[in-house]
């Protein structure tokens, strides 16, 4: 029988084994060929894998299983290929088989015999055929069945992983929801629309008790007492649950665990703090934003800022933008600044390359389609790949001061933080600024302690007065 097996494709030298995510395609179902079969994850991303060839196909794979690169995943049967590539309008009758076994393989199998017109209400029966007995009934004036709408295909009412999660987290089945996505697949702005949509469960109110009226010369009875059931019954004060599920880690955050815990335990990593005044840096955004969007078509945010001053840093203190390997220090001339943004399944620091060269419109048109890719779980291994330092934000959650992890092999990376307004002494005057805590972590190996204090302290006066980082001062 010509089956062929579909194996896990080596998806770079990192990466050994990945882990199966979901099928798209039932079981035992005929798919065509480069039919999107099945979604993996890798430690970077999650990526779908096609069929390589038509015909019908068996699952080998369980979802939430671990395969190394090349293990099977699935069985194609390719006797159905011709099944899957040239399908039939629905309800269309097979060609009846051949009736003479010794025929050649080219022979063209004799029509089915004429039937007479059947009577009301009486069945057909054709001879040498495998297809059942069907009732006719009396349709003297049929009308023209309408053109068929197109075909579902596999993606139809398909969510996407994070169309997934938003629909799981709104307690809201697919079906519920219509795509508008290629081939009818359920998109984030489908499954984000769809929950905002669904109003909120208003309480029940109970009917009112319809009075029972009783005989005149009998006594009413005594109502029965009710039954307290195990579902209507009220908690007693001061019940409390102790409920406990189990989730398996997926593959990026079993990543992200191993890593973080290589970088702690590898690494002599110290950090260092100091504050910025962000009033100038709000002040050029404010000015020049209603500007800069009508020219660029995006807006200035405080991203592309940081990042041009770090990058100012990087190419004036090199030692902060090199990275050890084995007994050498391997340095840049240029500055690939990571980004950490977070995403549903976990935290990715996709890289943009030579922000030194880049101009303000260009890193943000950057960020957007990054973190866009990366919250759908769309980021190409190559757009995972690389990074020279790294720049974190836990201000856009709130947090006042942190100590960031390095990302390695990198030896340092920045955290902001959230700008809060808190007095401090301008020429001997309180004033009340809006402030930000920076800290930068950083390995004690390859940055000397005044290096990574010099270093911030750059990256903050240029924050301070950034018309010297527009000029290039």
């Amino acid at each position: 029988m010509p089956v062929i097996e579909l194996k896990i494709p080596n998806l770079g030298e990192s990466i050994s084994s990945v882990t199966f995510s979901k099928w798209l395609q039932p079981n035992g179902s005929t798919v065509a060929m480069d039919a999107p079969l099945c979604e993996i994850e890798t430690e970077k991303a999650n990526q779908e894998l096609s069929a390589d060839s038509a015909g019908q196909l068996t699952w080998v794979a369980k979802e939430g299983e671990d395969l190394a690169v090349g293990a099977v995943y699935a069985r194609i049967n390719t006797d159905g290929k011709d099944a899957a590539t040239d399908a039939k309008p629905a309800g269309a009758v097979p060609a009846p088989p051949a009736s003479n076994a010794g025929e050649g393989a080219g022979s063209v199998p004799p029509p089915p015999p004429a039937v007479p017109p059947a009577a009301p209400g009486s069945e057909v029966v054709i001879e040498n055929t495998t297809r059942p007995a069907v009732p006719m009934e009396p349709t003297p004036d049929t009308p023209k069945a309408p053109d068929q709408a197109p075909a579902p295909t596999y993606a139809t009412g398909s969510p996407s992983p994070a169309a997934s999660k938003i629909l799981a987290e709104g307690n809201l089945p697919p079906t519920e929801v219509t795509g508008t996505g290629r081939d009818g697949r359920i998109t984030k702005d489908d499954a984000q629309k769809a929950v905002s949509a669904v109003p909120p469960a208003a309480p029940a109110e109970a009917p009112p008790a319809k009075p029972v009226e009783q005989p005149a010369e009998e006594p009413a009875p005594a109502p029965a007492a009710p039954v307290a059931t195990p579902a209507a019954a009220a908690k007693p004060a001061g019940t409390f649950t102790r409920n406990e599920r189990r989730e398996r880690l997926s593959r990026m955050r079993r990543t992200i665990a191993k890593r973080l815990v290589s970088a702690k335990n590898n690494t002599a990593m110290l950090t260092t703090f100091n504050e910025v005044d962000m009033t100038a840096v709000m002040e050029l955004r404010e000015k020049h934003q209603e500007a800069f969007v009508k020219k660029y078509g995006i807006k200035l945010g405080f991203m592309s800022i940081f990042a041009k001053a770090c990058a100012k840093a990087l190419l004036d203190m090199p030692d902060v933008n090199a990275r050890l390997d084995g007994d050498d220090i391997v340095y840049h001339d240029y500055a690939d600044i990571s980004f950490a943004i977070s995403t549903p399944t976990g935290l990715v620091v996709p890289p943009i390359r030579n922000i030194e060269s880049l101009d303000f419109s260009a890193i943000e048109f950057q960020l957007k389609d990054l973190a866009a890719k990366a919250r759908d779980g769309k980021l190409s291994l190559e757009e995972m790949t690389g990074g020279t330092f790294t720049i974190t934000n836990g201000g856009i959650f709130g947090s006042l001061m942190s100590t960031p992890i390095i990302n390695e092999p990198q030896s340092a990376i920045l955290g902001m933080h959230a700008i809060k307004e808190r007095p401090i002494v301008v020429n001997g005057e309180i004033k009340i600024r809006p402030m930000m805590y920076l800290a930068l972590s950083y390995d004690h190996r390859v940055i000397d302690g005044s290096t990574s204090v010099t270093f911030l302290v750059k990256v903050k006066n240029l924050l301070e007065d950034p018309i010297t980082l527009l000029l290039g001062l």
